[in-house]
């Protein structure tokens, strides 16, 4: 097999309904193919930044060369593949992942990423609040009402809180402007967006950090705010705390992304 077709075997994307990280651990379980080259670096050309194995881009599962718009972006990713030992792990390359599915597949179907968001946002973890105990209620109201009253600031509406699992219907003007505001967000921090969405369940979140107003720790705390409850309650539970330490390394990449990207970022 080509290196080209090692790439789109190895990294290939979610098909839609597939969950991502199943899909790695899929690839974790099956033989990985060995390293094949010696250095992993970056090279600045027009348009971004191109990483490059022995001095040759690396392409896409789709074909593309895997250019970033930012250096240090791009530096994580050849980091990466250094990192790499005898074979070639994708359960370890995140960054590398979340580049491919920016350019593979976002930049194609920008528009229904950004609808995507703002349909979290419709169904958003910070809506659905607990009814009791209330040492629960207090701490979702003191870490989630602050993210929700900066949303309604900034998208001009307000949100309708329910208590329990029971749908409501949201603002769709508001859930527009949510969208529109993600019209000139370029593929690669859209994706990010996405995965920050989905990894907590909150567009909210993920939006809040896009615009600086949370810190990727402080986005990844208030996304677990129930779960560390209920093991301060009963206990820890060890696998469920496994799969949140798989989840936080695509959620650490996805924030590396965003705070690189988002308005003000200093471009390099």
């Amino acid at each position: 097999m080509g290196k080209g077709g090692l790439m789109r075997d190895l990294f290939d994307l979610p098909q839609h309904g597939e969950d991502p990280v199943e899909k790695t651990r899929a690839h974790v379980r099956r033989d990985l193919p060995k390293r094949f080259y010696k250095e992993a670096g970056t090279l600045a050309e027009e348009g971004g930044h191109a990483v490059v194995l022995d001095g040759r881009p690396i392409r896409t599962p789709a074909g593309s060369k895997l250019v970033v718009p930012h250096g240090a972006i791009a530096a994580a990713i050849a980091a990466e593949w250094a990192a790499q030992e005898t074979v070639i792990d994708p359960g370890r390359m995140p960054l590398t992942r979340l580049a491919n599915s920016a350019l593979d597949a976002v930049a194609r179907e920008a528009d229904a990423v950004r609808g995507e968001i703002a349909r979290y946002a419709g169904d958003d973890l910070l809506i659905y609040r607990a009814g009791n105990p209330r040492e629960l209620v207090e701490r979702q109201n003191l870490v989630w009402n602050p993210v929700i009253a900066s949303a309604e600031r900034r998208y001009s509406g307000r949100f309708t809180l329910a208590e329990g699992v029971i749908h409501v219907d949201q603002n769709a003007e508001m859930l527009t402007v949510i969208r529109d505001s993600l019209e000139a967000v370029e593929p690669l921090p859209l994706a990010a967006l996405h995965v920050a969405t989905t990894l907590t369940g909150s567009a909210l979140l993920a939006l809040a950090l896009w615009h600086g107003e949370l810190s990727g720790a402080d986005a990844w705390h208030a996304a677990h705010v129930d779960e560390d409850w209920n093991m301060q309650l009963w206990g820890r539970d060890e696998e469920a705390l496994e799969r949140r330490a798989h989840r936080a390394a695509e959620f650490d990449a996805a924030v590396l992304v965003v705070e690189a990207m988002r308005p003000g970022a200093a471009d390099e």
